[in-house]
């Protein structure tokens, strides 16, 4: 029996906010209960309403408010010995670094998430971070390793009853099947997740759930004007929730579609919107992967064959300093398709150090953040691998 879906991350005074909940109202209302923690002195209250105030930030793309937010959560519940709340705050920093392209920083600090999870008897705190390890290993294109975990969490949220984590395991899922050829599997996963988040009224699930039938319709079907209306209408829930992310990467598929159905110049301009989207929010990987649909579709509307050669180039290098493992297929097959040479073994996308194509930022950086949360520097193991592709290009996953 699935419950009407919950937002775990919406802790003490603010524990009754709707999951559907504008943005913006859960910060009005995570920075007022905030204030008033801070006044009475109770550091786990202010951790805990610390943690919807970096949540709201980091979906509302505003990426330097949400980390000074979530290393204030942090601390906050160390010096109360709350060892929940220090898991759930981990578990926010570790779902930022995943979005600002900081894969390695993002597996350790959900990671150590998990274990404090397990060690508080937090089991909703160690789920979300074993969730949030096994979206970012299949962001990175390590399937192979992370489609186990992703089966294993969803019979735990099945047999709980637990309706939003259901369906983003369903998601997960289904896009591993996207991205590996399996469309008609993908396909059947996705429509599960959009009847089960709208009877459990998770509007933002079902947003990413139309997204993914979308990117099947079109790919598979061909079935353009369906899949540009299930975008729509995924769009409205976006816009009035204030999701910023989610409407990016909305767009950046509306673009794939219309670029698939030979209508370039319309996607070039959606692609360049998602473009500057992305900027705004400093997210990386959706920017890289926005970057590379409008070199695609500026090439198919006559751009210069060196200029698009000396584009691939340099978002082969981009993407593989993210760490997403299978961006050397998606740039290799995008110079095959556009009928383009590149530099080769010499080129700016090779002799990457070993370290720059693990690590999602410099080692500085994340020693610095290591020290602003106070956080031993165990690490978790880090996913390596490349995904199988597709005929298509891969697609990216929903960033929570």
């Amino acid at each position: 029996m699935q419950t009407k879906a919950l937002a775990p991350e919406y802790q003490g005074a603010l524990t009754k906010m709707s999951v559907n909940a504008s943005l913006t109202d859960v910060l009005a209302e995570g920075v007022r209960h905030l204030k008033q923690a801070e006044l009475s002195g109770s550091q786990e209250e202010v951790a805990r309403s610390g943690l919807a105030v970096a949540e709201a930030h980091r979906r509302l793309g505003q990426v330097e408010e949400a980390d000074r937010a979530w290393k204030a959560s942090y601390r906050a519940a160390r010096s109360a010995g709350a060892t929940g709340a220090m898991a759930w705050a981990l578990w926010s920093g570790g779902t930022l670094a995943r979005q600002r392209g900081s894969l390695r920083l993002a597996f350790r600090l959900l990671g150590l998430a998990a274990e404090l999870g397990k060690r508080g008897g937090d089991v909703v705190a160690r789920g979300y971070s074993l969730a949030g390890l096994a979206e970012t290993g299949r962001i990175q294109g390590d399937y192979a390793k992370v489609a186990t975990l992703h089966e294993q969490l969803l019979a735990e949220a099945r047999a709980r009853g637990e309706a939003r984590h259901t369906v983003w395991a369903l998601e997960g899922i289904a896009q591993i099947h996207r991205n590996t050829g399996q469309l008609d599997s993908a396909l059947e996963m996705f429509e599960e997740a959009a009847v089960l988040a709208g009877d459990a009224d998770d509007r933002r699930g079902r947003a990413w759930a139309l997204r993914g039938i979308a990117d099947i319709v079109s790919l598979r079907d061909g079935a353009t004007e369906r899949a540009l209306g299930l975008l729509a209408e995924a769009e409205v829930t976006c816009r009035e929730m204030k999701l910023s992310s989610a409407l990016a990467y909305n767009h950046k598929m509306r673009a794939n579609v219309l670029f698939r159905a030979g209508r370039y110049e319309e996607a070039r301009e959606v692609y360049e919107q998602a473009l500057t989207e992305f900027r705004a929010m400093t997210e990386p990987r959706g920017e890289a992967l926005a970057a590379l649909g409008l070199v695609k579709a500026r090439a198919r509307l006559g751009r210069d064959r060196a200029a698009t050669a000396a584009d691939l180039d340099e978002l082969r290098g981009r993407l593989s300093r993210i760490g997403l493992l299978n961006a050397r297929e998606m740039v290799e097959r995008a110079y095959a398709e556009l009928g383009v040479e590149h530099e080769g073994a010499g080129g700016r996308g090779e002799g990457l150090a070993a370290a720059d194509v693990a690590a999602g930022e410099p080692a500085a950086t994340q020693r610095r953040t290591a020290e602003a949360a106070e956080e031993p520097a165990t690490a978790h193991p880090r996913a390596a691998g490349p995904g199988t592709g597709s005929a298509a290009p891969h697609e990216e996953a929903p960033v929570r």
